[in-house]
Formats: structure tokens, C-alpha cells, sequence
């Protein structure tokens, strides 16, 4: 099982999470691109710390919405989605091959992350942009969303997800975050989720009723409270279940 955590995001003299911490923990870094968060100097620092660990890393792209960290919709068309992608895949990349390494997956980050799971458009724009970019890279999305079903009829590999830390509805989606239920957080029981995403392939909803979760990483927020506490305690927990932590990529 891969385990990733969004990392980068702070942006300027502001830091958002311990990404340092992080690192010793995960198997895959999603690093932010500049446009929901982080910025080129934090960009050269995460990847060359994840270089260092080897820690895969992965171009975390979002709407172009620093003030709203990437989390309100934007109704983008086509082109203009695919190009600010590609824009983010290449100023990553950069700072990828100045520590020696390579973006390695596409992960989209907040609403963007959201609107590609069920908007056809949006998602065809991120496939669009990983297929002109690198087809090799793999896409880590939700199970059965649209951007998944565009990838895979792209003939890109897509990597399934499960977050720990987030609420989920009956239907397998997650909780939007301005309902109640969204957050897990919890040290304990989102190390709990972990174990049951990584062995029985399930995770309980907030309606108590059980969701199939047939998925290859599991994410953890870098930015919500004790996320350096709950990665210690997944880590954990998943290798004394017997799961062996490895990057997909």
C-alpha cells in the first residue's frame, strides 16, 4: 500500500504542515505547484527533501486560487484547464530534475480534485494534459469518477485513493467539507480507517453503512491539525497489520 500526504503548501513566509515530518512517514508526496499553494523556493525544498528520502513525488495541480487554497470551483474551459495543468506539471518537474529525480503521478488537489470525479470536461482536461505531458505518468483519483474512467480509456494508469482523515457518504464520495462529518480527526480512528482501507478493502460511512474502497494509496491531509500524529500512528498500524508501505509509482 502506497500512503500520501499533500505536502508544499505554504507559500512565501507562511508554512502550512510539517513537511519535513511527513517525509520520514509517507511513501508519496503530492507536492503543491504554485497555484492553490506553495511557491518555486518551496517547491525546490519539498522535492529535494523527498529526493533525499526517496519519496516518490507527484505533481499536485489545482485552480489557479491561492486566496482560496484551491477549494472553490472555477469554471474553467477546456483548453485554458489543460494548459494551467501542463503549467504545473512543468514548473514541478523542474525542481524535480534540479534534485535529480522526476514527477513521477498527477494528483489533482481541492475542488479541482472534486469537479474532475463527475465534470466531463475538467476531467478531460486533465487527462489531455498528462497525455500531451508524459503518457507514462500515472493519475491518482478516486475509484469508478470520471477522471478515472477518462484516464483509463486514455490508456493512462489510474491509481485508486482512499483518504483516512475525510468523511465518507453512503455513495462511496466523500463528505463535502462544509458538512458536517468531513474531518477525521482522531489520531486513532483515522489509523483505524488505514488498517481496514488497506486489508479489508472497505471504509464506514457516516450513516454507519459499509463502502466498498478498493484502493492502492491511502492519503493523509499535511494540513490539518496532528496530521504529523496521525501518519506516525498509520505507519504504524498498517505494518503491525502486516501491510508493506510502498510507492505505486
Amino acid at each position: 500500500m502506497d500512503l500520501n500526504a499533500d505536502l508544499g503548501e505554504g507559500f512565501g513566509i507562511w508554512r502550512l504542515g510539517d513537511d519535513e515530518a511527513l517525509l520520514g512517514l509517507i511513501t508519496s508526496a503530492n507536492v503543491a505547484c504554485g497555484f492553490h499553494g506553495g511557491d518555486p523556493s518551496t517547491m525546490r525544498r519539498v522535492c529535494a527533501a523527498a529526493a533525499e528520502r526517496d519519496v516518490a513525488i507527484g505533481a499536485q495541480v489545482g485552480y489557479r486560487d491561492l486566496a482560496g487554497f484551491g477549494r472553490r470551483h472555477i469554471a474553467y474551459g477546456f483548453a485554458e484547464l489543460r494548459d494551467e495543468v501542463t503549467y504545473q506539471l512543468g514548473a514541478l518537474d523542474a525542481f524535480c530534475r534540479v534534485a535529480r529525480v522526476r514527477v513521477r503521478y498527477l494528483k489533482p488537489h481541492g475542488a479541482l480534485y472534486h469537479a474532475a470525479s463527475t465534470d466531463e470536461a475538467q476531467a478531460a482536461a486533465l487527462v489531455a494534459a498528462v497525455n500531451d505531458y508524459d503518457h507514462e505518468l500515472p493519475v491518482l483519483c478516486a475509484p469508478g469518477s470520471m477522471l478515472a474512467q477518462l484516464a483509463t480509456g486514455a490508456g493512462l494508469r489510474v491509481v485508486a485513493e482512499g483518504f483516512a482523515d475525510r468523511g465518507y457518504l453512503p455513495t462511496g464520495a466523500l463528505v463535502p467539507r462544509s458538512a458536517p462529518g468531513a474531518l477525521v480527526t482522531d489520531p486513532e480512528q483515522v489509523a483505524a480507517r488505514a488498517v481496514r482501507m488497506a486489508t479489508e478493502r472497505t471504509v464506514v460511512a457516516v450513516d454507519g453503512s459499509v463502502v466498498p474502497c478498493q484502493v492502492e494509496s491511502i492519503c493523509l491531509h499535511g494540513d490539518t491539525p496532528g496530521a504529523v500524529r496521525c501518519a506516525e500512528l498509520v505507519r504504524a498500524a498498517l505494518v503491525e497489520a502486516g501491510v508493506t508501505l510502498t510507492a505505486f509509482a
